[in-house]
């Protein structure tokens, strides 16, 4: 989300920067007042409604040219109406909630009378300044551009949606699992006379081979029909597992299981997989009842991933259009000092005196 401080760093990246490209010395251009004739209407029931023209932010005593007679300074003033507010509002907050507008006109205000000083004390003026709008504009033409593509890549037609539904109906299937878990070794009794090296070497590859063969035997239990909770018990009462790990995984997706083990989707109803090894045991899988999700459930899961990879896609394009190619030996020098002149911004030190030899 952004924050109303960012919205004001970003109105002033819009806004600022092309202004003072296009007219370097120009101080920005107060908000005009609003006329009596545009203050006010009606809505479709009767009541008043504040019309475009209505100040909205008033800030009195601040304008580019203050009159010459001081009593009529109070006269001098800069005024938001609404539709200049509203504008402002559609650039660089166009979901803002309605009672956060409040904030916004206020710190809105404030950054009007900050840059009405600055411009005061000729803080828009001079190269540094004009780099910094520089770079403002890119990065304001920057989010632009990642805005309007992402638009773009958001457009997707129902045909699309279909077609890629079709094109890939096996992410869409749903079964019913089971599993049992085996653990990779037996959990040692924790004894203050620990054996040596090679017979704990010993000890933990006999005990790796029994969760092995175990795994195996189990697994033929359940192709023959056994119930999965009965034998992933005796696994835990084997192994001496700490924990319960679940049997009964109800509806999942080919999406839901790591690479290594999405291959138990091509089973058929009611098969059971062969042992599968991961880092910290083994796996078996039965495989239950098989259905595809039907469309109106995963269109805007279908969509979110053809806007995602279309903008990806778009971006890839552009990045590779133009490659920027860096020069190496500059970059070099700047990392560790041009050799006889001091970093940017420091002060050239004075070499060091050799050392005098001292007595032996």
């Amino acid at each position: 989300m952004t924050t109303h401080r960012g919205w004001i760093g970003l109105l002033f990246l819009a806004t600022v920067a092309w202004g003072q490209a296009a007219k370097p010395a120009a101080p920005p251009a107060p908000p005009k007042a609003a006329t009596a004739t545009s203050a006010a209407g009606t809505n479709s029931a009767g009541a008043t409604t504040l019309g475009p023209g209505t100040a909205v932010i008033t800030i009195p005593g601040m304008c580019d040219r203050p009159p010459a007679d001081k009593s009529k300074a109070a006269d001098c003033k800069t005024v938001v109406t609404r539709a200049e507010f509203e504008q402002l509002v559609a650039a660089v907050a166009p979901t803002i909630a309605p009672p956060a507008r409040k904030q916004l006109a206020t710190q809105y205000g404030m950054a009007l009378v900050m840059v009405h000083k600055a411009h005061e004390m000729g803080l828009d003026q001079g190269p540094r300044f004009q780099e910094l709008m520089r770079v403002a504009r890119i990065g304001v033409l920057s989010k632009e551009l990642s805005q309007s593509l992402q638009e773009q890549a958001q457009k997707i037609s129902d045909k699309e949606v279909e077609t890629y539904y079709h094109n890939n109906e096996s992410a869409f299937q749903e079964v019913d699992l089971q599993r049992i878990f085996v653990p990779r070794s037996k959990e040692l009794a924790d004894t203050k006379d620990k054996p040596a090296d090679d017979a704990a070497k010993k000890a933990q590859q006999e005990s790796e081979d029994a969760m092995k063969k175990l795994a195996e035997t189990l697994r033929g239990r359940a192709a023959a029909g056994e119930d999965f909770e009965k034998l992933q018990a005796e696994s835990i009462a084997a192994s001496g597992f700490k924990g319960k790990p679940p049997t009964k995984l109800g509806k999942v997706r080919r999406s839901s299981l790591p690479a290594d083990q999405a291959e138990v989707f091509n089973l058929k109803a009611g098969e059971t997989s062969q042992v599968i090894t991961i880092p910290n045991g083994y796996l078996v899988y039965q495989l239950g009842e098989k259905d595809t999700l039907p469309l109106d459930k995963v269109r805007e899961e279908i969509v979110s991933t053809l806007s995602s990879q279309r903008m990806q896609d778009a971006m890839q394009t552009i990045q590779q259009s133009a490659t920027p190619q860096l020069n190496p030996g500059y970059f070099a020098e700047a990392a560790d000092g041009p050799q006889g002149h001091a970093p940017v911004g420091e002060a050239a030190k004075p070499a060091a005196k050799p050392a005098e030899p001292g007595p032996k």
